[in-house]
This record gives C-alpha cells, structure tokens and sequence, in this order.
C-alpha cells in the first residue's frame, strides 16, 4: 500500500513538474522579451524557450547556445540574466551598478543579474556577490 502511495505521489510530482515548464516556439515569448534577445544576444541563438511558472509566478525562460540563461517576467521584461562563469552584456544594466563595479571591481566583469522581489544581485567573475537595492544603491557584497 505503501509502494502504490508512493508512486502515485511520484507520478503527480512529475505532472506537476512538467506543467511548470512547458517549451514553445521563440515567437511565442512576449515581443519585449523578443526584443531585448535581439538587441543584446544577436550573438548567439536560441536552444530552447519554455514558459515557467516558477514559484507561482508565470514568465519565461530562455537558454542560448553560447549557454547563456534569460528569465522574463510575464510581460516579456528581464527578471534574470546568468552567464554561468562568462561575462554578460551590460547595455541593460543600470548605470549606477555598472559605475559601482567599475570604479571597486575595476577587473572584472558581471556575470549574472537578478532582479528579486526586493533588491538586484549581482555576481562577477571574481566569484563576489553584490547586493543592490532596485534602484542601484549598493546595499553588501558577500
């Protein structure tokens, strides 16, 4: 009885699973998101698009070939770039963060960007974490 329990939970965990990320073609992403791709990773192309309810929020999720990872809030504006170790582009990123990191970092170069519900994190290839709140006042670097 045990086993059967198990498994039916095992089964609803994986529906679940895949109910939460579900891969579409790139013309279904909002135009925005369409939009900020092509202006800042013309460089590259897209692997795969899903739409994500991740945490209960909907958006998107997009990884590039060059394995770069882009989250898109439901209305197609950015919530999250990550290069993984690689530097990423900058031209979306607040002047004020961009400034900060120069001016203290000045060799190194932003890997990841993450708008969350109360402040933006930063990360370098250095391995530091910034913390910033969203409208670009550094808050702590860890």
């Amino acid at each position: 009885m045990k086993t059967k329990i198990a498994f039916a939970a095992l089964l609803l965990g994986l529906a679940v699973s895949a109910n939460a990320q579900k891969k579409i073609e790139t013309t279904e992403l909002p135009k925005a998101a369409q939009e900020f791709l092509q202006k800042h990773f013309s460089h590259t192309s897209i692997e795969v698009a899903k739409k994500d309810a991740e945490h209960g929020e909907k958006g998107y999720e997009v990884k590039l070939k060059d394995g770069t990872e882009v989250e898109f809030w439901k209305d197609g504006s950015y919530r999250e770039v990550d290069g993984g170790k690689n530097p990423i582009p900058t031209a979306f990123i607040p002047d004020s963060i961009k400034d900060y990191v120069s001016k203290n970092y000045p060799n190194e170069k932003i890997t990841h960007i993450d708008y969350g519900h109360k402040d933006l994190d930063v990360d370098l290839t250095n391995g530091i974490d910034l913390e910033f709140t969203k409208e670009g006042k550094f808050l702590k670097a860890d």
